[in-house]
């Protein structure tokens, strides 16, 4: 109806060119969208290389539902294709023939042709009633031809199910019916074992002997009534016992017949528990350690059974090759022999040894993790251990980055390891001292020292006007007077002018001679230099000075010398002396006789 509209109205526009579609105008319509075109735009639009479809081989592609067509519109026809070059009637619709449409309805299940006059745009839906039964045939309506829905009514299905054995007992439904859902019980070959499977399976069919192979020894006894079968569970009747009378007709080797030993003097088998005769000759068998080239045979003498093992003895390699070995060739298939040699080459990562016993690798590739740190610092990388470096990390945040003060932000998503924002502000965190603040805002959670300067006392609270000092001593008056350093930077806090100390000592007698420092003078330092000073005469002279007595229990704990090899020998020897009960004035030793003996150390330090 919006189409017959715009079309009467002359309102509708070509997709095309944007022009307005007239009533004596040429067009094409689509046949899967209905869109109305103008013909020569279509053929233009045909031809151009825009239209073309992906593949390259559909042909041209609709400019409105993208549908691709092959062969590209030459005459101009009337909505429902009978009528060329359809003339306008004033009392028709534009583009029409004015006859009825007959076109094939959308509905696939639809006998009618379409029973309106030529049109554009989709045929109507049927208006016709037909009867039509419902999914599972036992219900009949009367609908709508061409209605889609499918009819299901209410009674239970009752369809036979793919088991031929049982109905379906599902409501009225669309589709096949499901397969049979019950289970039957299954018995094997040689009925020792059962299992249930679904009803209508192709195993649940049965030959006769049972359902399925077990793959156990069958066991059944056989015809004889004495031996058991030895196959696998198998479909077929067991077969006759191997050692009946009329079925063995040569020896166990099968070199010669029966019938020839009896004749030597052979007693004749009755029953099959009677045992085969033997003909005395090697049995020659082939046995399985042989190969095509060398074929080992059994070497004992005509018998029943297995035969025995091959005695045949072989040198084989172990995987690597580093180790032989010898064993028996019944044996080779059954083991295979390693060393215990273990790998030292490297592993592909380069980091780690192989380390594998009897190693054939020749990649040698890691199974280890590697675990460095990646960039970010807070995370271990995952992959196999590898050469290089680790790749980034690749876990991003989706929350916001900011400074500290929160003017420059980073937005999502954020990878993991990127530092904060760099922020010209200056910075906001809480100082110790309250001068002005001239760093920018930071990351790091201690903010740089102050440097404001300012004026402090030095350690020793004597800093002075050099000139008002020479000038007051000069002249005898009053003591000095004292004033703070200047230009000092705030974070500063212990200050040394350079000065001698000079303070007065506890002794009442002497003054401090350290450059300016730092809490009280020490006295004992002080009295420990002039004692040693007094004492350095008697050193020149060759004689030994007791410096225990000038310096405190602190140094000399600190200035104890760390026992070497001599002193070990010097306490062993005494040990010996006294477990020999040998005087020490006997010098036992020539410790004394041969003069004093200085280590190298101690000599390095005299120096």
């Amino acid at each position: 109806g919006s189409l017959i509209e715009q079309l009467t109205t002359e309102k509708y526009e070509c997709m095309v060119c944007c022009e307005v579609v007239r009533i004596v105008a040429p067009v094409w319509s689509c046949q899967n969208c209905y869109h109305v075109f103008h013909l020569n735009c279509i053929k233009k639009w045909a031809r151009s290389p825009a239209s073309q479809a992906e593949d390259g081989n559909s042909g041209w592609r609709c400019p409105a539902c993208q549908n691709a067509s092959t062969q590209v519109p030459k005459t101009y026809t009337c909505f429902c294709g009978k009528v060329h070059n359809p003339e306008w009637n004033r009392n028709e619709i534009p583009h029409s023939c004015g006859e009825l449409c007959g076109k094939k309805r959308q509905c696939l299940d639809c006998p009618h042709l379409c029973n309106i006059l030529c049109h554009p745009g989709p045929c109507p839906s049927c208006p016709a009633f037909v009867t039509k039964t419902c999914e599972c045939g036992q219900t009949s309506h009367s609908v709508r031809c061409g209605q889609s829905t499918k009819i299901q009514c209410s009674n239970v299905c009752g369809n036979t199910l793919n088991c031929g054995k049982h109905s379906c007992t599902q409501v009225c439904h669309a589709g096949k019916c499901s397969p049979c859902q019950l289970t039957v019980q299954q018995v094997c070959y040689c009925g020792s074992n059962f299992k249930e499977v679904l009803c209508g399976t192709k195993e649940e069919f049965s030959d006769g002997f049972g359902n399925f192979s077990c793959q156990n020894i069958c066991g059944k006894k056989l015809n004889c009534g004495r031996h058991n079968c030895t196959q696998v569970c198998h479909p077929q009747p067991c077969p006759l016992c191997p050692r009946l009378p009329q079925v063995v007709y040569r020896c166990p080797c099968g070199q010669t017949p029966l019938s020839k030993l009896l004749e030597l003097g052979c007693v004749e088998r009755k029953i099959c528990t009677d045992p085969i005769p033997s003909c005395g000759k090697t049995c020659g068998k082939p046995l399985s350690c042989g190969s095509y080239e060398f074929i080992h045979t059994c070497e004992s003498l005509c018998h029943e059974g297995d035969c025995r093992p091959c005695s045949h003895t072989s040198n084989i390699y172990c995987r690597c090759g580093f180790k032989k070995k010898v064993i028996f060739l019944f044996l080779i298939a059954a083991i295979t022999f390693m060393c215990d040699k273990r790998c030292n080459k490297k592993r592909s990562c380069g980091r780690h040894k192989c380390n594998e016993v009897c190693c054939v690798d020749t990649e040698h590739k890691c199974s280890l993790v590697c675990g460095r740190k990646l960039n970010c610092g807070l995370h271990r990388c995952e992959e196999p251990c590898h050469r290089g470096s680790c790749q980034t990390c690749w876990q991003t945040s989706f929350d916001e980055l900011t400074c500290y003060c929160g003017e420059s932000v980073i937005y999502p998503p954020v990878p993991c390891g990127t530092q904060p924002p760099e922020c010209k502000k200056t910075c906001t965190r809480p100082h110790d001292c309250d001068h002005p603040v001239y760093h920018s805002c930071h990351s790091e959670e201690k903010c740089p020292p102050c440097t404001y300067l300012t004026q402090k006392w030095c350690m020793g609270k004597h800093e002075v006007n050099l000139h008002l000092e020479f000038f007051i001593i000069s002249c005898h008056l009053f003591p000095p007077l004292f004033q703070l350093r200047s230009n000092i930077p705030c974070h500063l806090t212990d200050i040394s002018c350079g000065l001698r100390c000079n303070q007065m000592l506890k002794c009442g007698m002497h003054k401090c001679k350290r450059i300016c420092h730092k809490g009280e003078c020490l006295i004992d330092e002080e009295i420990a230099a002039i004692s040693i000073a007094t004492k350095l005469t008697d050193l020149q002279l060759g004689d030994s000075v007791e410096i225990s007595r000038l310096i405190t229990k602190k140094e000399m704990k600190q200035a104890r010398l760390q026992c070497d090899e001599e002193c070990l020998a010097l306490q062993r020897n005494r040990r010996l002396a006294e477990a020999l009960e040998i005087d020490d004035n006997s010098d036992p030793f020539n410790i004394r006789s041969s003069g004093p003996k200085y280590s190298d150390l101690l000599k390095e330090d005299a120096r």
